[in-house]
């Protein structure tokens, strides 16, 4: 696997402690978007919102597996960057698969392995550091899944090795946002956002590394209420640290919504009209 840029592994590093802070104690943490198909009613507790939240970061979960047909139960699946270990916990759990959990930030080791074994799948779900090193030329596994990871690493390379790690007959499963029109994307020093791809480029790369697509499934429109869910959670975060006078009350609303129009909103307008594409799509190695 292609090694990591420092900047995208420090996004990675403070996106996992923001995933932390709001949806843990864990065994499953989960840093990725979600699928809504409902809101609730305007005023709902924040213990509600985070709860949704994680529902639907499973339900996208659940949705790729849906794509992928036939899941490999019991079988060998690679869970690429794999945050806090949340997704590869699901697959364990929910599969009874074998997972090897790619970790990007060498901290995160020691806490997805302790998770694994809070969750009772310690035996299934074995942590290692991406490097280039790691398993070369291996064609060892069912299924490799990357949930927003598909457009941080050099395409080319990365599917190159993602073809050659796969067995025969086994699929590459991404859940990740994509550029329609590059100008919709927010100028940003984000590591994150500067990376995103396009999926025809992506598609182009994987043909060319021996891949054959079989599904493409957009859900752009099911992701838009993550972000309104989050937003709403955001003002609950903000207003339990609020001071009490209403002049620095109105300060922190406004910060809320500067924080909002910078990390969500773009992301949100862009998802609804067609300039971004929340796309689930799998690949498959045939020979």
């Amino acid at each position: 696997m292609p090694a990591l840029p420092n900047d995208l592994r420090a996004y990675h590093e403070a996106l996992a402690t923001r995933g932390l802070a709001r949806f843990g104690p864990g065994p499953r943490v989960h840093c990725h978007m979600g699928l809504v198909d409902r809101l609730p009613a305007p005023g709902t507790p924040a213990l509600e919102l985070r709860e949704r939240l994680r529902a639907s970061q499973e339900a996208l979960l659940a949705e790729l597996a849906r794509a992928m047909g036939r899941f490999p139960d019991g079988g060998d699946v690679m869970d690429v960057g794999s945050g806090l270990g949340g997704s590869a916990l699901y697959w364990a759990q929910e599969h009874r698969a074998r997972v090897t959990a790619m970790v990007n930030v060498p901290a995160h080791l020691e806490q997805v392995r302790r998770f694994a074994h809070e969750a009772g799948v310690g035996d299934r779900v074995q942590a290692r550091l991406a490097s280039p090193e790691e398993l070369q030329g291996r064609a060892c596994f069912d299924a490799l899944i990357a949930v927003e990871n598909a457009c941080a690493l050099p395409r080319a390379d990365w599917l190159r090795a993602a073809r050659s790690w796969l067995k025969p007959g086994g699929v590459l499963a991404i859940a990740d946002c994509f550029w329609v029109r590059p100008l919709v994307v927010h100028p940003s020093s984000d590591a994150w956002r500067t990376r995103l791809g396009s999926v025809r480029g992506l598609l182009a790369a994987a043909q060319e590394a021996g891949l054959e697509l079989e599904v493409h499934d957009d859900v752009s429109a099911r992701t838009v209420g993550f972000w309104t869910l989050t937003s709403e959670l955001l003002v609950h975060e903000h207003m339990e640290h609020a001071p009490a006078n209403a002049r620095d009350l109105r300060a922190a609303l406004n910060a809320v919504r500067m924080e909002s129009q910078r990390d969500h909103l773009w992301l949100q307008q862009g998802l609804m009209d067609g300039g971004l594409e929340y796309a689930l799509l799998v690949l498959r190695r045939e020979r």
